[in-house]
């Protein structure tokens, strides 16, 4: 039975549940039902996932790299990470959609890469390397290590290695001093890779800071109010539908080991969510001038940079205020619908694919 939270911290789970990242077993289940019953919208969202160039069992990795760099005056190899991440990914959700060996070993093969290779993820915007990219590494993980037996144990060690020797220390402390998607980037990859390490130290620190940081990626930093607004509504549009989505990441992974962020603040997240949608759908909302928790960021008026570019973030979002918990929705059904389906994110920003992957 899932756990409601009315803003007070929860402890970790006792036992973490196995696969229970995005998805648990369940989920593939469900997805095999209705790929196998040629139903839609799934076959077309498989579609979507299929094609990808990454998600093909030929990749050829652009890596491994000892060493990777994201810096706005220099980035080296960065690329290549998020490219071999989006791969893991996509194959081992092919492995596990279509029992073909051969996605799994591929998937295998770049996460055994890269493991023994990287040792140093470094630059002005470290952060967001590691926590974007890393989070693909992560969710490629926990599938194969649970659906397939042919990941050697010493192979999946190393992989825990990494998470925590390279990825976490780059985002254990989140990103205060920044704008919120720093943070919200953080919190999705250190409850991931929490779930993958069985580190319920790592939950509870993930945990405190998405309902009681300081930083602008705490869920009531990020939403500012009840109506909606976002820390970066003020910014532009997409870095706002960004923030949000990490959020909403975690809070998936959170509803699988039997905890509910979503439901946080009297669903704030949803509030987020319906309230950018509604923008971006061409609708005007309500916006009050805000300062954020660093006072660096001044915001006087919504943005309307990159206003109606929808990312392939809402099928998730609409499926669990729906379809789970039966409250309405409709902007962010309408942005989903507009879009579905959905397929990839640009670079790592988001797992995509949403519209294969979360429909219920």
């Amino acid at each position: 039975m899932l756990l409601g939270l009315s803003g007070v911290a929860a402890e970790a789970p006792a036992v973490f549940v196995h696969p229970g990242l995005l998805h648990t077993r369940a989920d593939l289940d469900r997805m095999q039902q209705k790929l196998a019953q040629k139903a839609e919208p799934w076959t077309g969202g498989f579609e979507q996932l299929r094609k990808r160039p990454e998600s093909q069992a030929s990749w050829r990795l652009r890596g491994p790299f000892a060493v990777v760099t994201r810096d706005p005056h220099g980035s080296a190899r960065i690329g290549e990470f998020d490219q071999d991440g989006n791969a893991a990914y996509q194959n081992a959700l092919l492995w596990c959609l279509t029992g073909n060996e051969t996605h799994a070993k591929k998937a295998v093969e770049i996460l055994n890469a890269w493991s023994a290779t990287l040792t140093e993820i470094n630059g002005k915007d470290k952060i967001l390397g590691a926590s974007l990219g890393g989070f693909k590494y992560v969710n490629a993980a926990e599938l194969l290590r649970h659906t397939y037996r042919g990941w050697a144990p010493a192979d999946v060690a190393r992989c825990e290695q990494m998470l925590q020797r390279v990825i976490r220390p780059v985002i254990a402390d989140c990103a205060p001093f920044a704008n919120g998607n720093w943070d919200t980037g953080c919190l999705k990859t250190l409850f991931a890779i929490a779930v993958f390490c069985n580190d319920r130290a790592l939950w509870q620190r993930a945990m405190d800071y998405y309902l009681g940081g300081t930083g602008n990626g705490r869920l009531t930093n990020y939403i500012i109010n009840p109506a909606g607004q976002c820390q970066e509504s003020g910014r532009d549009q997409t870095h706002a539908q960004l923030g949000l989505a990490h959020l909403a990441e975690a809070c998936e992974i959170a509803w699988n080991q039997g905890l509910d962020l979503y439901g946080v603040a009297n669903n704030r997240l949803l509030q987020g969510f319906e309230y950018t949608a509604k923008y971006n759908l061409g609708r005007e909302v309500p916006f009050v001038p805000s300062t954020d928790t660093t006072g660096k960021y001044k915001a006087k008026k919504i943005s309307d940079e990159r206003r109606g570019e929808l990312r392939p973030i809402y099928e998730m979002v609409w499926n669990h205020y729906a379809q789970r918990r039966h409250l309405p929705a409709p902007f962010t059904r309408q942005a989903a619908e507009k879009i579905r389906p959905e397929g990839p994110a640009m670079g790592a920003d988001h797992p995509g694919f949403g519209t294969l992957l979360f429909t219920r």
